[in-house]
């Protein structure tokens, strides 16, 4: 098994601004953390599972690498998702704990395409994220929505990790519950990613907050269903 990185923090002191880059680490701590899922993000389609299609990114090209991350933060389930008809998956890089991720090296663009079709927006449609400020700040709000708010937690390889979430923390808001297609997804991807074994997988996911009434061992017959 591959021990996940821990993306390489930068302190606030030495942070400042900085141009755009060509290359970002997409820390998927969600559905998306599964290449099966996120392939349907950059090239287009509905996945197995959901309810609506995604137009997919400008440039479909697949993703250079893929590498399992240790975020610091929480992992936790809430609103309602029509897409999945359940609940989502929101990380909260303030909250004790670590977050599994599966991370994604594409292009500056295909992340900003994916996280425009997260809000159900058509990429390109609207102006490009500015990613310079958001790893100049750390993190860097581009709108109130769900899933607009840019966290930077480091770099890896020199790469930096972006990722994004809710302006919310965890306990501001009702926790929902995941459908058994959208946590299937999340279980298949950490599993893909190589550093965790599948019981432990299971555990993580059935201890998130939100989770319930999914335990563990459901959590793993999710995943043996599709193998």
């Amino acid at each position: 098994m591959t021990t996940p990185e821990r993306p390489a923090p930068v302190p606030a002191a030495d942070r400042s601004p900085t141009e755009g880059p060509h290359l970002v680490w997409y820390a998927s701590y969600g559905s998306n953390t599964d290449p099966q899922r996120l392939h349907h993000y950059i090239a287009g389609g509905r996945p197995p599972g959901a309810t609506r299609g995604h137009p997919g990114c400008r440039d479909r090209t697949p993703p250079q690498a893929s590498v399992p991350l240790a975020l610091p933060g929480a992992l936790y389930f809430a609103t309602w998702s029509k897409l999945w008809s359940g609940g989502r998956a929101f990380y909260d890089p303030d909250a004790p704990g670590t977050t599994w991720a599966h991370a994604h090296l594409v292009t500056a663009e295909q992340f900003g395409d994916i996280a425009a079709q997260e809000m159900y927006r058509t990429p390109g449609s609207g102006p490009e994220i500015d990613l310079g400020s958001a790893i100049a700040l750390g993190r860097l709000a581009i709108g109130p929505g769900r899933y607009e708010t840019l966290v930077h937690p480091g770099f890896v390889a020199g790469v930096p990790v972006l990722t994004f979430t809710a302006p919310w923390h965890l306990a501001d808001v009702p926790a929902v519950s995941p459908s058994a297609a959208y946590l299937r997804h999340l279980a298949l991807g950490l599993r893909t990613a190589g550093a965790w074994e599948a019981a432990a997988v299971a555990r993580y996911l059935a201890g998130a907050p939100g989770a319930a009434p999914w335990t563990a061992e459901a959590v793993a017959e999710l995943v043996d269903e599709r193998g």
